[in-house]
């Protein structure tokens, strides 16, 4: 029995508005809410991406990021203290001569503020991020190469598949990463399009640092990125107790350097 269009436009508003509410959720947990097979969730999930009120993900979906993404500056002023203890331990790996990668968000940008404080010379810094290259633009003895792409306004960064190309032009030293979760599985982060461009960034440098505050552990986030088996190292202010409990690996790969 076919249902009357104004009953699945009705359903389909309240899922769009349960969304909103909650930011991501399974194909399953539609189902159970809405009372829904799979395949009139699937529908509707479809739907309401083509009016472009949420992005499909693989096994469920996530209302569109940028509009309910917190701001960069307003990220930025979290966990400062965390960040920048985590930040100088991080500035650690950074050589002279290299090519390092510096991804978007607020703990990555914390190595570049200790970079200025503790320059290293010569380097050459790629980045996706414009803070990051603003930041750095000044910096001594420091070329700087910022990738293009399109811009997300609330996160100040460039992305997409032009970016991604780019990466190919690049022999990275380290690549300094972020990551909007992690558990005993790997690495998570909210936006498909940011995983696949960082999906790239793993396969293009030698070595992957994600840099991490206590607040990202335990949890998940939309989008699965990484195992920890691809990964080279964790900086994180976490206790090795806590990481142990968390199930997140502390020998040998990845590296884990607690601050």
């Amino acid at each position: 029995m076919k249902v009357p269009l104004h009953i699945v436009n009705a359903r389909r508003q309240q899922l769009a508005a349960w969304m909103q509410q909650h930011g991501h959720a399974s194909l399953q947990e539609i189902c159970a809410q809405f009372d829904v097979s799979e395949a009139t969730a699937r529908r509707d999930l479809c739907a309401l991406a083509a009016e472009k009120q949420l992005v499909r993900t693989y096994g469920g979906a996530l209302v569109e990021h940028n509009h309910r993404f917190a701001s960069f500056r307003e990220r930025r002023e979290k966990a400062a203290k965390a960040k920048a203890r985590i930040a100088a331990r991080a500035h650690r790996w950074i050589r002279p001569n290299s090519t390092i990668y510096f991804d978007a968000g607020t703990t990555v940008y914390a190595i570049a503020e200790e970079l200025v404080r503790n320059p290293v010379e010569p380097l050459t810094v790629v980045t996706n991020s414009l803070p990051v290259a603003d930041i750095l633009s000044a910096a001594p003895r420091l070329r700087m190469h910022l990738l293009g792409g399109e811009l997300l306004p609330r996160q100040s960064v460039l992305i997409g598949e032009m970016a991604g190309k780019a990466l190919q032009f690049y022999k990275l030293d380290v690549a300094f990463m972020g990551a909007q979760a992690a558990d005993a599985r790997g690495l998570w982060n909210s936006q498909p399009e940011v995983v696949a461009f960082q999906r790239r960034l793993l396969e293009t440098a030698a070595a992957a640092v994600f840099c991490l505050d206590d607040s990202k552990l335990g949890r998940e986030a939309p989008v699965f990125l990484v195992e920890w088996s691809e990964v080279d190292a964790l900086v994180t202010n976490a206790s090795p107790r806590r990481l142990e409990a968390l199930g997140i690996p502390a020998m040998g790969r990845p590296r884990v350097q607690e601050v």
